[in-house]
């Protein structure tokens, strides 16, 4: 591991200013990411801030829905009772990410800045990695790429974000709220992740020194009839191949009024399923409508040659996920 300084600030202020203060600065909270990352050398900040002593760990009442400040422990926000009765997605989604040493430890704020599990982002002794040294190529694309992207990718990158967390703050219309030089600011779910496009280096649309403070979560009158779904090698501890967050409001015959569907697993963002959202608005989710919707959603897919299974995978799931939400009371 290569040789960083460190500070340990106790306000938001202080962080900033610590942060600004020389080159190759990272905030550090948890730590669960970072520092596997630098273990690897993968990356190799030159200082450290660590925001543990921040005052941003409360979960509170806010404009109707919850804030959730960056600090908080994935496992305090997935057993917190607000968010386990408004919001139970969420709480399925972090349950199902991880282990529970890892939530333990792991931070809100951290969670929304996970690189990407990608084998040869991770390995330095691969050299070709856009995301690690751009320019250098995509080592995926014609090697082992069965964990990898099937929606918006592009040449540089087809990586996907490992997060399962965030594929349901997507599907809820989460708002990031940040600071930094230049201020507060809120950040939209949907507007956070970003695509590789030809900067895959680039995994979120933070400015260089905004710092997360807090995740806000929307009033949704439906929220609680929300289910996560995550499909994956192993049980115990795995990232999603293909995971599906369903947020639904239905009439008692099963129309569907609204649906907000996420997808982790397929690209390199959390993925919102807006084609399958305007397909299924108005209808009644019979099998036929749903797989249509489904159909219509992974269209623009591409597989790759070991990852290809995951077009008719994510389909399944669309259904799937939409069918156990409509059971949900």
């Amino acid at each position: 591991m290569t040789p960083f300084t460190y500070t340990c600030p106790e306000t938001v202020a202080e962080a900033l200013r610590a942060y600004a203060a020389g080159p190759n600065t990272q905030f550090i909270g948890g730590g669960t990411n970072l520092l596997d990352l630098m273990k690897m050398g993968t990356e190799q900040p030159a200082h450290i801030v660590d925001v543990n002593k921040l005052p941003l760990k409360k979960i509170e009442e806010h404009a109707g829905g919850l804030r959730i400040g960056a600090l908080v422990s994935n496992t305090e926000a997935a057993n917190h009772t607000l968010v386990r009765s408004r919001y139970p997605v969420l709480s399925e989604a972090i349950l199902a990410g991880a282990t529970q040493q890892l939530r333990n430890k792991a931070t809100m704020g951290g969670n929304l800045l996970q690189r990407t599990r990608c084998y040869y982002f991770y390995d330095p002794t691969f050299r070709e990695c856009n995301k690690r040294d751009p320019g250098s190529g995509c080592a995926a694309i014609q090697g082992y790429n069965r964990i990898h992207a099937i929606l918006g990718a592009s040449d540089e990158c087809i990586a996907t974000n490992p997060s399962d967390m965030c594929v349901a703050l997507m599907a809820l219309d989460a708002t990031v709220q940040v600071t930094g030089p230049k201020g507060e600011r809120a950040i939209a779910m949907r507007d956070f992740h970003r695509l590789p496009g030809n900067t895959p280096e680039l995994d979120t649309n933070l400015q260089p020194g905004e710092l997360i403070t807090a995740v806000d979560l929307p009033a949704i009158p439906y929220g609680r009839r929300s289910t996560y779904i995550k499909v994956r090698d192993r049980n115990s501890y795995a990232f999603a191949l293909v995971s599906v967050a369903t947020v639904l409001d239905a009439g008692e015959d099963g129309t569907i009024r609204k649906v907000h569907i996420a997808l982790g697993g397929v690209a390199h963002k959390p993925w919102r399923a807006t084609t399958a959202e305007k397909t299924l608005a108005g209808r009644k989710a019979d099998a036929g409508t749903l797989r249509a919707a489904a159909e219509a959603e992974l269209q623009a897919a591409k597989g790759y040659r070991d990852n290809a299974f995951k077009i008719e995978l994510a389909k399944r799931c669309i259904v799937r996920g939409v069918l156990s939400t409509l059971n949900v009371a």
